[in-house]
């Protein structure tokens, strides 16, 4: 179907044209019965207000009035009594002028310092029964053989570094003083290979008489 017929059909427009001749009527009818006229009359009613008061709380009961505590006096101080003025002298000590004396003498010389003494030699080793190069045998004494003595002589020889003997000491003789002159006589012409150090021989020996 054209556009322009369907604009042109007049049962499109029947629909409308009743609303408002519907519209129309309901105005009238307004207008006549005075319905426009209560609903002016019911704007214009004056608008009653109010006022509520608040609702008043009953006054609360009286309280008791409790008397305050009675003050209390405290006794007054006692009155002030300065303390008594001590006057202490304080003695005034005065030194004595000290006496400075310059003198222009040098002082002592210092003692000179103590000289160690010498550490003393090492003793000499002993030799026990050391072969000798030269050895003279002592000789058993007459008066001994006389009285039929016997005996034992233990004897030390200080031997030099030269290889002489420089002393002979008898360290133990039974029957003392018996055979020790013999035993120093004969030692002392002992003879000892030199070394560089001296030494010290230990020696028994044994007189015994032959049957």
């Amino acid at each position: 179907m054209d556009f322009s017929k369907r604009q042109a059909d007049p049962r499109r427009h029947l629909v409308g044209i009743a609303f408002v001749i519907l519209l129309h009527a309901v105005i009238i009818y307004a207008l006549v019965t005075g319905l426009a006229k209560k609903v002016v009359d019911v704007v214009r009613a004056p608008i009653e207000t109010k006022v509520i008061e608040e609702a008043r709380r009953p006054p609360p009961p009286p309280t008791e009035v409790i008397a305050p505590p009675p003050p209390k006096f405290e006794a007054p101080p006692p009155p002030f009594i300065p303390p008594p003025e001590i006057n202490i002298q304080v003695p005034t000590v005065t030194q004595a002028p000290t006496i400075t004396t310059v003198t222009t003498t040098p002082p002592p010389p210092a003692p000179p310092p103590p000289v160690a003494a010498p550490a003393p030699a090492p003793m000499p080793v002993v030799r026990k029964e050391y072969k000798a190069a030269y050895r003279v045998d002592p000789v058993f004494p007459r008066q001994a053989q006389r009285d039929g003595i016997s005996g034992r002589v233990v004897a030390h020889v200080v031997v030099a570094p030269s290889g002489s003997v420089t002393e002979v000491r008898i360290i133990s003789a039974q029957p003392p003083r018996i055979f020790d002159r013999e035993v120093i006589r004969a030692l002392g012409q002992w003879r000892f290979n030199p070394e560089p150090v001296g030494f010290i021989g230990e020696y028994e020996i044994v007189f015994n008489l032959k049957d």
